[in-house]
């Protein structure tokens, strides 16, 4: 996985990563009114619908994020 590769308006998928997983930690350590992630595909919908300004899936956010919390 590479953290450098650039998505879009400068954007990298590691800066998409840091934008998010302040959030994700919360979520997936039961600290949150939303429940654990429990689906590859539900990590997905909610990396795809909380990244700023681009609205569109990448892949390696969302690999990242199922390996790091173990998700199936």
């Amino acid at each position: 996985m590479d953290l450098s590769k650039h998505i879009w308006e400068g954007w990298t998928v590691g800066m998409f990563i840091n934008d998010l997983e302040p959030v994700m930690d919360i979520i997936m350590n039961k600290q949150s009114w939303q429940a654990p992630f429990t689906s590859k595909e539900e990590v997905k919908r909610w990396c795809t619908d909380n990244q700023p300004g681009y609205k569109k899936y990448i892949p390696d956010v969302v690999k990242y994020f199922v390996k790091k919390y173990n998700i199936k």
